[in-house]
């Protein structure tokens, strides 16, 4: 049990005996150490609903708490608690931190199922920078959510149907280089797209037969559905070595196709239902009526006031739309995943879309936990959206390539007899980019600065990976091996206190991440420990110490790596042995 949890029951015990009632007592790490090291404002809510002096309430607490050894309590202000944890509770909490495989992390996800929908690239299409958002987040929120007990189902929902192909069955019926296509599939399709997309604006002719193409595919054409199967599946391969890079694994990649056949048979029972009627020929689902106007997403506020902004499933020629294969989807995880919750890790602009997707579904009868959850733009050093000199998207490939190739020139510099330089430039510069993503609340928008994102100080990767190999090179230095079990742990100075403090409140931290979806308070967490661990190094020698001072001290050491390096590892970072 996590020291916050322990002092949280002792209050509520506390509690419990003055006001004769069972009740909670949230207890939080304070803001600011002077004051102790949690605090609890339990006293000042409940005495406000009980019409009582807060203080009072608060000393008749106390002097019913008991801590058990743990520390000690105290009153500030018009009614806080504070504690201060007692050193000896540090070190024993450290002690049993090391024989915990979970390093103090409660399991809460009790087996739910979440399926995570991230990432979700376009078949024939390259991954640009924009897709870091998706794909790193996604990834870190599986991670944590499959830490922390969930059953989590990753699903890559890929663009692998629409009108595109009909340009690019063209294209590859007319313009197609079969050594270009063997050597870079992606961009080769990439290539006779724009050519016969730029055509299609000129020549009517072109684009008329672009339709006819995709009539073909969608009536099951053989030749069509052959070349667009290949092109799916070499999209995949193109695809798939990029998540290999990034270390990323997902458990399904049911893209749009997947959904085709359930999109008529959707729409009918839609109508059947109630849920969706006839517009101007096209089929939609319009507002129930049970939300108030500015809550509904079905509603739209102009100068003539409130006015209904349906979601076509069906348009006039029959077609299907995005709401519909996502209602499919919906229905898809509802009924053959069980899922008990579905987060979908897609930019702000969609918001709207997916309002309407969740309040159709819940009227539908296929409910679950639904979390749009949103994230923020990234921008060049000149603060706009990135983009190349040539105004071009920057492909996610040249990315990977360029943290790479930096992080190496970083490394030469620093320690050119590095072995294994190639791996480890790898390792940083990955990491790099993953954390100046994972580290930024996920709503805002940022800068990406590639000297920034790869210093060896300041609030990157490179420094906690840094920091970890700095602690490992210790035990390499280390004459005779050392045991932590069997090391007697005993806090004295003011920088094993603290680094222990900071130790204790990872079993607090992570539990909170998913919240609110927010894995930058895990980098900010981390940030602040590798601080801790510096500060604990600098002030306290190591090696050099009394055999037991040692030996306490190398606990919190081989503690702090192991933080640190699961805590990356819950980002998706990895971390080398030597830098």
């Amino acid at each position: 049990m996590t020291l916050q949890r322990q002092f949280e029951s002792a209050l509520a015990d506390a509690f419990g005996k003055v006001l004769g009632e069972k009740t909670d007592a949230s207890v939080v790490a304070a803001a600011d150490l002077r004051f102790g090291d949690y605090q609890s404002n339990a006293a000042m809510a409940l005495a406000k609903s009980r019409r009582t002096n807060p203080r009072e309430l608060a000393g008749k607490v106390i002097e019913a708490l008991d801590l058990g050894g743990l520390g000690t309590a105290d009153i500030a202000g018009p009614g806080f608690i504070n504690i201060r944890v007692a050193p000896e509770t540090y070190a024993r909490h450290t002690a049993e931190l090391l024989a915990d495989e979970r390093l103090g992390v409660p399991a809460i996800g009790d087996g739910r199922t979440v399926v995570i929908d991230f990432s979700a690239p376009n078949v024939a299409k390259p991954m640009f920078v924009g897709h870091i958002r998706s794909t790193i987040l996604g990834d870190a929120l599986s991670r944590i959510a499959r830490f922390l007990g969930f059953h989590v189902i990753a699903d890559n929902h890929i663009g692998d149907w629409g009108t595109q192909f009909g340009m690019i069955l063209y294209g590859w019926k007319t313009q197609l280089d079969e050594a270009a296509l063997a050597e870079d599939p992606v961009n080769e399709l990439v290539r006779i797209y724009r050519a016969i997309n730029a055509a299609t604006k000129d020549d009517p002719a072109v684009r008329e037969s672009c339709k006819a193409e995709l009539v073909k595919l969608q009536a099951g054409d053989e030749e069509n559905l052959a070349i667009w199967n290949r092109c799916v599946e070499l999209s995949k391969q193109g695809l798939q070595k990029i998540y290999d890079r990034l270390d990323i694994r997902f458990d399904h990649w049911l893209g749009e196709s997947f959904y085709n056949d359930r999109l008529g048979p959707l729409v009918e029972e839609f109508i059947e239902k109630g849920l969706a009627r006839e517009s101007e020929g096209a089929i939609c689902v319009f507002a129930s009526g049970e939300l108030p106007d500015e809550q509904d997403p079905f509603r739209i506020q102009n100068k003539e006031g409130w006015q209904d902004n349906p979601a076509i499933i069906r348009k006039a020629d029959g077609g299907f739309l995005y709401a519909t294969t996502d209602l499919a989807t919906v229905e898809y995880r509802v009924d053959e995943w069980k899922a008990d919750e579905i987060w979908y890790v897609v930019g702000v602009p969609q918001q709207l879309h997916f309002r309407q997707i969740f309040d159709a579904s819940r009227r539908w009868g296929k409910d679950a936990g639904f979390r749009h959850i949103a994230f923020g733009s990234i921008l060049g050093e000149d603060r706009k959206v990135l983009k190349t000199r040539s105004g071009d998207n920057v492909q996610l490939a040249d990315v990977l390539d360029e943290a790479v190739e930096r992080a190496g020139q970083v490394i030469a510099e620093k320690n050119p007899d590095l072995e294994n330089a190639g791996e480890i430039a790898e390792i940083v510069g990955i990491g790099a980019v993953k954390f100046a993503e994972l580290s930024q609340h996920r709503l805002t928008d940022y800068v990406f600065a590639w000297d920034r994102m790869l210093a060896l100080q300041g609030d990157t990767a490179p420094y906690l990976q840094y920091s970890y190999v700095r602690i490992r090179s210790i035990f390499r230095k280390l004459e005779g091996g050392f045991d932590p079990a069997s090391a007697k742990l005993s806090l004295h100075e003011d920088a094993e206190v603290h680094l222990a403090r900071l130790l204790a409140r990872y079993g607090e931290t992570v539990p909170v991440l998913l919240d609110d979806h927010r894995p930058n308070l895990l980098a900010n967490y981390l940030l602040e420990l590798a601080r801790a661990f510096h500060s604990f190094f600098e002030a306290c020698p190591v090696l050099k110490a009394e055999p037991e001072v040692r030996d306490s001290r190398l606990a919190l050491c081989e503690l702090t790596s192991r933080v640190l390096e699961h805590g990356l590892g819950l980002l998706g970072i990895r971390c080398p042995e030597r830098m």
